[in-house]
């Protein structure tokens, strides 16, 4: 798929490589306050948070700290996005309405959404509370290797498909 030239959308907030969430590892007391938590009602993220971030050092090659794969696939995903905002904007336009955009996340491991705790386990998804996509990049490098999915279309589908939602 040849997307040279195309815009990249600005709607993407990249929080790959940011310590929020990593490295979390809570014991059964923490879980049990945490569903209480949420039972009240609270979200318990930020306590969650403080008990079990860790911050690491990351090695950082050519200042990004990514490799180049990794950043051609995020630079990939804005493409994406960019031409899904400019399709559904022109089709909800002939009918006189105005398309939102969602946003989109990439994020590393795990991370906060509106919906609560994001991990890579769970794959990419989209969050109606905060209108968001969130995706960590490794779920293509997973769809290689584990059902055989490669290639530029099935990464493109991932990312239409959760917007589409």
């Amino acid at each position: 798929m040849n997307l040279e030239g195309r815009r990249q959308s600005r709607n993407v907030e990249d929080r790959r490589g940011q310590s929020s969430m990593r490295g979390i590892k809570l014991g059964g007391g923490a879980i049990v306050v945490a569903l209480i938590l949420m039972m009240l009602g609270v979200n318990p993220m930020p306590l969650l948070e403080q008990l079990g971030t860790q911050e690491t050092a990351e090695q950082t090659e050519g200042g990004s700290g990514f490799t180049q794969e990794e950043e051609e696939l995020a630079t990939f995903a804005k493409i994406i996005l960019a031409g899904t905002e400019d399709v559904w904007t022109a089709q909800f336009a002939k009918y006189g309405y105005e398309y939102q955009a969602p946003k989109m996340v990439l994020y590393t491991g795990a991370t906060s959404s509106g919906c609560g705790a994001a991990n890579s386990s769970i794959g990419p998804f989209y969050c109606s509370a905060d209108q968001t996509v969130y995706i960590d990049l490794s779920f293509f490098t997973s769809m290689k290797s584990s059902i055989g999915a490669d290639g530029d279309l099935a990464y493109a589908y991932v990312i239409a498909h959760e917007v589409g939602h």
